[in-house]
């Protein structure tokens, strides 16, 4: 499989995570992708011209996009139920836990587009402001289920958090949630410990 990627994405994080924790990894080819980069040719592999995008080994030419649907296939390709369970409740559950995850991911993006992207003369502050808020509701929502989830054996809605931190962290953004959320600050730092966490840190690229 071809793994278009970025060093700096949180999105592309979590399917390294997800590879290296179901014991899939040696089984992709990372192919460095920058989608801001008008010569880029991603949209060959993504109509939408984003990452991440995973190429399959199938002969079927088929190119799956978008985290979730990727996570989930490779759990399905490990045998299943290891990152998102099969069926019923705990099944919504993880599933609206990694929304909630990518959802903190986005309002990060859009801080990050409006603060670097876009002319200053063009920022919208009101618009900063807002996602701030999203992405501060956000981490209140975890903090609030933080017995629910894991710290041995990270799912779906582990991952997607785990990143969703780690890139808040990164890219200077909300940086006020270890004051605001101690017992979100000490659950993290159980699973950064973990390989698939602690190797797959993001990074400007060299």
């Amino acid at each position: 499989m071809r793994l278009r990627y970025s060093p700096t994405s949180p999105f592309v994080r979590k399917i390294s995570v997800a590879a290296l924790e179901l014991g899939l990894a040696e089984r992709i080819t990372r192919v460095p992708t920058n989608p801001w980069d008008p010569a880029s040719d991603i949209a060959h592999d993504n109509p939408l011209g984003r990452i991440p995008a995973l190429v399959l080994d199938d002969g079927s030419g088929t190119v799956l996009y978008d985290s979730p649907v990727i996570v989930e296939y490779l759990d399905a390709l490990a045998g299943g139920g290891r990152l998102l369970p099969a069926a019923g409740p705990a099944r919504w559950a993880a599933l609206r836990r990694a929304a909630l995850a990518d959802g903190i991911i986005d309002a990060g993006i859009a801080v990050l587009v409006e603060r670097v992207r876009r002319p200053e003369a063009y920022r919208w502050p009101e618009w900063i402001e807002f996602q701030t808020l999203a992405i501060t509701r956000g981490l209140a929502g975890f903090d609030a289920e933080l017995t629910q989830l894991s710290t041995e054996a990270p799912g779906i809605a582990e991952i997607g958090l785990m990143c969703a931190l780690d890139w808040l962290d990164f890219r200077g953004i909300g940086s006020g949630w270890r004051d605001a959320h101690p017992a979100l600050v000490a659950w993290h730092g159980q699973l950064a410990l973990r390989p698939s966490f602690a190797g797959t840190l993001p990074k400007d690229p060299a």
